[in-house]
């Protein structure tokens, strides 16, 4: 889990940079996508519109958010307080860290001539994207956490979380509101956010201040 945190964390950092010195492989590519599925988009207003309810409702960061607080409400209610503050937490300061890069980025969004859609904030990263990875990731980590025993619901489970984050990429490609860049950097920053997040819960543990009667010396207080 740590390697895959520093990875994601260097690859985001990686776009991050390349992004700002404007390297023109990358925005050549970026332009290029957008450009073969704006097109598409306009040509297809029915499927543009399915699009729309699943970026603007289904996958809609807040929508997320609100799934995201419902399990630290139900953990909270079983039992689980630690972890019911560390999801919290990290969907704060993942939200803080989107918005951090946003500002310190200042990258704008695709203008076009015959928009399909229209979003606000600056454009690197996806926050859609990033949310969406922050969230399916730190569901999936609950569920893996907390089950006693085998679920058979599991795989749809995770097939319904990896759908969700790579529609809602292709969502935003789509509807031409970002570059395939800045949801690949949602992407990885959300992951590494949610392998921090895991690194540090277990570390909070292993620092857990144990019980009295129980260590190295629980036979001598006997």
């Amino acid at each position: 889990m740590r390697t895959s945190a520093v990875v994601s964390g260097g690859l985001a950092l990686l776009l991050l940079v390349l992004v700002v010195a404007g390297w023109p492989p990358l925005l050549s590519f970026d332009r290029a996508v957008d450009e073969a599925l704006h097109r598409s988009a306009v040509a297809h207003p029915g499927f543009t519109r399915v699009n729309r309810v699943f970026s603007d409702w289904v996958w809609d960061p807040w929508t997320l958010r609100a799934l995201a607080f419902a399990v630290v409400v139900v953990l909270a209610r079983s039992g689980h307080r630690r972890l019911a503050w560390w999801v919290a937490g990290t969907v704060v300061a993942a939200a803080g860290v989107q918005q951090a890069v946003k500002a310190l980025v200042g990258r704008d969004r695709p203008e076009w001539r015959d928009p399909v859609d229209s979003a606000a904030f600056s454009a690197f990263p996806s926050g859609h994207a990033m949310t969406a990875a922050v969230v399916c990731g730190l569901l999936l980590w609950v569920v893996a956490l907390v089950g006693r025993e085998p679920w058979r619901g599991w795989g749809t489970l995770a097939g319904l979380a990896v759908v969700s984050v790579l529609g809602v990429g292709w969502t935003r490609l789509y509807l031409g509101v970002h570059w395939p860049s800045d949801v690949l950097a949602g992407w990885l920053l959300g992951w590494s956010c949610v392998a921090v997040a895991v690194l540090s819960y277990r570390r909070s543990l292993d620092h857990r201040p144990l019980p009295a009667g129980t260590g190295p010396d629980a036979e001598e207080q006997t």
